[in-house]
């Protein structure tokens, strides 16, 4: 990587994602927009824990909450969540008890969730004005704010938009001269470099977020979105395959530690910075930090995910070859806060040039703010990273997909203790029958 941008990623001073406060009420009366006017209230603010940078979030914290509360007066209270589980529970938590938190940092595939809930404000010209006007924001980055341009409730604050991590010195040494490009030339070349003590991959598959990623795109490279209108798709074939795939890098492909399958994401990285794994797929340009501190430093780089789906070498059409989901966090203001004023005076001040890039330097995950991720095109470094945020496409908006991805997420849980001996064809199936089954009840209901 280039050293302009190592010295971005690694320059970790104290910034992270979102998190508030939904044990407590919204903040008390209105302040007023455009400065000052928060003397004396509270604005509860909710995001999710950053398990990679946990030390590093509650600086950002404590930071934004000091130049909030010599901007406005007021005080900000926080409060994390910590898998998709709980992020959906608090966000419907809230809407029972219309009370909750002023301002959401929800994942980019929750906002249809907040949008279905009515829970947080419709925005209009005038509330993208308080915050500096949609113009201020990457275009794609708007991709998931809304079902249209009309209808938008999440306004931008990150991008993470997914790639793999690899060894470059592994790679060589296997005999290849670039990395893989479909599913199945990863599994051959991940294979050619698993010997003794070292690993082909490494998969984070006890993670609260990321499993369903796999199986989602793989799915939907195959021509299978997932959902399809008013019907939900986890039985069809292209679903089973992609999971197939994914337990069988451990249990049958025997290309990844068994120990994998009690990591998080953040204990795979850091098992991939220790510089004898081939690659890390499912990561962003947050790894930086730990890949310039690990013993991989120097000899790693970024890639695209494959495109080309399980069981085929063809490439799929132009508008399947899903690089990542559109992921990063959107911001959404509660219908039913007090403190509407400050909440948005709260997202103009994070979603500033300044304040996105101080993010990016601490974390690396990439500004939306237009100005200040104009570096993306002009570092080369980062050139898949850009090229994945290009090729990311949106998970379907509909207000089930939550239950969806967890529906999901649970043929994974289910499926750890079978993984070390291979998972039967017959769980799969009975597991994905529950999922549907979740799934559509859940899709039926929404619409």
């Amino acid at each position: 990587m280039g050293s302009r941008t190592l010295r971005s990623l690694v320059a970790l001073a104290g910034t992270s994602v979102l998190v508030a406060g939904l044990a407590a009420c919204g903040g008390s009366s209105s302040g007023s927009a455009g400065g000052g006017g928060g003397d004396g209230k509270t604005l509860h603010v909710l995001m999710g824990l950053n398990t990679a940078y946990p030390q590093e979030q509650q600086a950002w914290f404590a930071s934004t909450a000091d130049k909030f509360k010599k901007q406005t007066g007021a005080t900000i209270s926080w409060e994390t969540f910590n898998s998709g589980a709980e992020e959906k529970k608090k966000i419907e938590g809230s809407v029972i008890a219309g009370s909750g938190p002023d301002v959401y940092g929800v994942g980019t595939t929750f906002t249809p969730t907040a949008y279905s809930t009515k829970v947080a404000v419709q925005l209009t010209d005038a509330d993208w004005a308080k915050i500096g006007g949609k113009a201020k924001f990457v275009p794609s980055a708007l991709g998931i704010s809304g079902p249209d341009e009309a209808h938008q409730v999440g306004i931008p604050f990150v991008s993470r938009p997914f790639v793999m991590v690899y060894n470059t010195d592994m790679l060589k040494a296997a005999g290849f001269a670039k990395p893989a490009t479909s599913w199945d030339e990863l599994t051959a070349q991940a294979k050619k470099m698993t010997k003794g003590d070292e690993y082909g991959l490494v998969i984070a598959y006890k993670d609260n977020f990321d499993p369903w990623k796999f199986i989602w795109g793989m799915s939907y490279q195959a021509g299978n979105p997932i959902v399809d209108g008013k019907t939900v798709k986890l039985q069809d074939p292209t679903v089973k395959k992609a999971v197939q795939t994914y337990f069988g890098w451990v249990s049958t492909d025997k290309i990844v530690n068994p120990k994998a399958v009690g990591w998080t994401n953040a204990q795979a990285l850091a098992e991939f910075a220790k510089g004898k794994t081939g690659f890390f797929p499912m990561t962003s340009a947050v790894a930086a930090k730990a890949l310039e501190n690990g013993a991989v430093k120097g000899h790693y780089a970024f890639a695209l995910m494959p495109t080309t789906p399980p069981g085929t070498t063809t490439p799929p059409p132009a508008n399947q070859q899903a690089t990542s989901i559109l992921s990063g966090d959107n911001l959404v203001v509660a219908d039913y806060s007090k403190v509407k004023d400050l909440a948005f005076q709260f997202v103009k001040l994070i979603t500033d040039k300044d304040a996105q890039l101080d993010y990016y330097n601490t974390f690396g995950q990439l500004p939306t703010n237009a100005e200040a991720s104009a570096f993306l095109s002009t570092d080369p470094a980062l050139i898949n990273i850009e090229a994945s945020l290009k090729g990311s496409k949106a998970t379907p908006f509909t207000g089930a997909w939550a239950d969806v991805q967890n529906a999901l997420i649970n043929v994974v849980v289910q499926s750890i203790p079978d993984l070390a001996g291979g998972v039967p064809d017959a769980k799969i199936d009975s597991r994905l029958a529950d999922a549907q089954k979740t799934a559509q009840t859940a899709l039926d209901r929404a619409k």
